[in-house]
């Protein structure tokens, strides 16, 4: 017969619900302006007219798929330069290495769009529903008429906000007031319908439902920062050798304990085994302030952990508490380990710039400069005139009812100017040959304003030049802007019957 010992333990622990408890401070002040420099910036960025001249598009910023191209105000990517986007994510990846390294999770904590939109859906909660302890009661009551109305109205502003974020994403990749309009006319592309329902499904569920659910299982960086993480890297801590043993201060503790036994003694004098109690606690008073305002729900008194993203909110409720009780701030505060030990022992805390500039950081510093002077350097100096040239393989050479040999090519030719231009082509070789431009009777061809064109050449070698019966002989073939006079070129061969 089975027992409930032989029973295997669940798995499966169901979600206990966090509600942070509203704080205020200079780092809740500091959230509170990245959330509106960040969701600005996001919101406004699509609207943003930037004048390119009568054929491209005025948008600030704006992913072309269509044309395959990126615009971004002045600058402008094109397929071919994808390396510029490839070295802005490797910065953005060094950069989240280097602030990991000096501060630890300071981009969870602050301008992850996760962390953004989850504080942001919390803020709403907490003007619907009331702070901490009313929206605990909201949820342990039954479901009325009272309850149904804010959690609906709750759930509809999560909505609103959720359709804006997924709306304004669609923004980057089409002229924004055009699809704007487009949108609620039920004339845009069936794949923006499908991209705002996405973001918005997404947007809401993550951060009005899941919130730190995915930062601790969907999220893969909390397992990875350990790696950027060393004993100098500043992150949020307990200084638990000055706020141990926690306990409730009784008020008249310190005066008791200056009181004598006398008779006379005064009213409010306590026990001497509880004065010495009391005598022996440190400055954490276990209020649970940094608790109940932690976002993922975490006592930071424990140590450091994996599901902490040093929001530091937990900082500005103990100061606040340590305020009230008439003790110094910094219980709870951004520090490394080394600064433990000195504190511990004594000694003075280590300047923050040594923390900040070590070996580690400086390298992470140096390569992110590296990559960033790279990329201006690169953005500089391309050209607004490019071709690449592909011989047409089959076959590799003609020859002609009167024995000239002809090899083809597909010459694309970028024009990155926001007018029409005309392009001169020719050749340069050790051989006498003669070029062709399909269509062109002088080798001049007009390419459209910021667009490219594949254009068909003819190079001939006549039946006695030695190029002719040769079987390879190198080939330059030159475009020229006969506006600006700027050339472009690329090397390639003429092939011949190898005889």
């Amino acid at each position: 017969m089975s027992t409930s010992e032989d029973t295997p333990p669940s798995l499966y622990a169901a979600r206990e619900p966090i509600f942070p408890k509203r704080v205020s401070g200079r780092f809740r002040n500091l959230k509170w302006a990245i959330m509106v420099v960040t969701l600005g910036i996001y919101y406004v960025t699509p609207w943003l007219r930037w004048d390119r001249g009568p054929q491209l598009p005025d948008q600030a910023v704006l992913v072309d798929l269509a044309n395959r191209r990126f615009f971004f105000f002045w600058i402008e990517i094109w397929p071919h330069e994808f390396y510029f986007v490839a070295g802005l994510l490797i910065m953005a990846g060094i950069g989240l290495f280097l602030f990991t390294s000096a501060l630890g999770r300071v981009w969870c904590g602050y301008t992850c769009p996760q962390t953004v939109w989850t504080d942001l859906f919390i803020l709403v909660e907490r003007w619907i529903e009331g702070d901490r302890n009313a929206r605990i009661r909201l949820l342990r009551q039954k479901w009325d008429a009272r309850k149904v109305r804010l959690r609906v109205t709750k759930w509809i502003t999560w909505m609103l906000i959720a359709v804006a974020t997924g709306g304004a994403w669609v923004f980057y990749f089409s002229d924004a007031p055009t699809l704007f309009v487009d949108l609620f006319t039920l004339n845009a592309h069936a794949a923006a319908y499908t991209t705002v329902a996405l973001l918005t499904a997404t947007t809401f569920v993550f951060g009005g439902l899941m919130r730190e659910q995915v930062c601790i299982y969907a999220c893969p960086w909390p397992r990875i920062q350990a790696a950027m993480m060393d004993e100098d890297t500043i992150t949020v801590a307990y200084r638990d050798w000055r706020g141990e043993p926690r306990g409730k201060h009784r008020k008249g503790a310190a005066r008791a304990a200056a009181t004598t036994h006398a008779a006379d003694k005064t009213a409010f004098a306590m026990p001497e085994d509880e004065v010495q109690t009391q005598q022996q606690l440190g400055d954490c008073i276990d209020c649970n302030a940094c608790v109940n305002v932690c976002p993922m729900g975490i006592d930071i008194r424990d140590g450091q952990q994996l599901e902490c993203i040093t929001c530091a909110l937990c900082i500005d409720a103990c100061d606040e508490v340590m305020d009230k009780i008439g003790k110094p701030r910094g219980l709870i505060g951004y520090m490394a380990l080394t600064d433990e030990e000195h504190e511990r022992s004594g000694q003075p805390r280590i300047p923050v710039w040594k923390h900040i500039f070590r070996a580690r950081t400086i390298m992470y510093t140096a390569l992110w400069a590296a990559v960033g002077v790279g990329l201006v350097v690169a953005l500089f100096i391309r050209p607004d005139l490019s071709i690449t040239v592909a011989p047409v393989r089959n076959p590799v050479y003609v020859t002609m009812s009167d024995g000239t040999i002809r090899n083809t090519y597909d010459v694309r030719l970028r024009n990155k100017y926001g007018e029409d231009r005309p392009y001169a082509i020719s050749i340069t070789s050790p051989a006498a040959l003669v070029v062709e431009a399909e269509g062109s009777e002088d080798g001049t061809v007009i390419v459209p304003a910021d667009s490219t064109k594949l254009q068909r050449v003819y190079v001939m070698a006549p039946p006695d030049s030695p190029a002719a019966s040769r079987a390879v002989t190198d080939l330059t073939i030159w475009v020229q802007d006969t506006v600006s006079n700027e050339r472009a070129s690329k090397d390639t061969v003429f092939n011949g019957r190898a005889e």
